[in-house]
């Protein structure tokens, strides 16, 4: 990895409560979520909390952790962390799945984009859409310069939704998808709109996978575990 090159590792856990979390008086629930939260930003250089339930059935919530990678064991560092803040409340709530990869530079645009999410920012917009994605392997047969052109109509759109931000993380060799793909917006029905302009491109073609989808709502973290409490 070149050493000008700030990585970042952005990790989504989706996570239900168990039925022994409902069991819990309401001064125990609340209990439970201040020590879990605490837990919880030792673990990474920032955290967000999203409410999911009732956008998807299965996960009440998820957990946004975004870390940089300045050393090799940094990856690792922060995987121990994680793990000895959520064991603790393993009883309460369960791991259904987890999205992971880290940021590089694209290879498709020479300069950043105004619409790429900031993982650090201290507002963070309403909605997050996330997905795992994978291309087929008829993409990487292509030429640079085809795959080029291909993307060039890609991004053409999305710069007519000037509001939608997104954040690629690559993930090849270290989960089932290639890239994790991850949206934040004010407006759900503009970026149904923007997936919908986005069919239409030919780059469609050599999607394989996209899914499962999760749609997530912002609060302070706080208040989206007290939606539970």
């Amino acid at each position: 990895m070149p050493e000008t090159t700030t990585y970042i590792l952005n990790h989504f856990s989706l996570i239900r409560f168990k039925d022994n979390y409902f069991g819990l008086s309401i001064t125990e629930r609340q209990t439970f979520h201040e020590n879990f939260l605490r837990d919880l930003r030792k673990s990474a250089t920032a955290i967000q909390v999203y409410q999911v339930f009732p956008t998807h059935t299965g996960v009440d919530f998820l957990v946004w952790s975004s870390q940089p990678l300045n050393q090799t064991r940094d990856a690792a560092h922060f995987f121990e962390r994680l793990a000895c803040a959520t064991t603790p409340y393993r009883h309460l709530i369960e791991l259904v799945h987890t999205l992971w990869g880290y940021t590089k530079p694209s290879q498709y645009t020479r300069s950043g984009s105004t619409q790429e999410i900031d993982p650090f920012a201290f507002e963070r917009k309403p909605y997050l859409v996330i997905y795992p994605f994978t291309k087929t392997t008829e993409w990487y047969q292509l030429s640079q310069e085809s795959r080029q052109g291909l993307m060039n109509g890609h991004i053409k759109i999305g710069k007519q939704f000037p509001k939608i931000h997104q954040l690629l993380l690559y993930s090849f060799g270290l989960q089932d998808q290639e890239f994790v793909v991850v949206y934040e917006m004010d407006d759900l029905t503009q970026f149904s709109d923007l997936v919908y302009a986005l069919r239409d491109t030919d780059v469609r073609r050599y999607t394989l996978r996209d899914n499962p989808l999760f749609t997530a709502i912002y609060h302070p973290a706080e208040e989206t575990l007290a939606l539970w409490a």
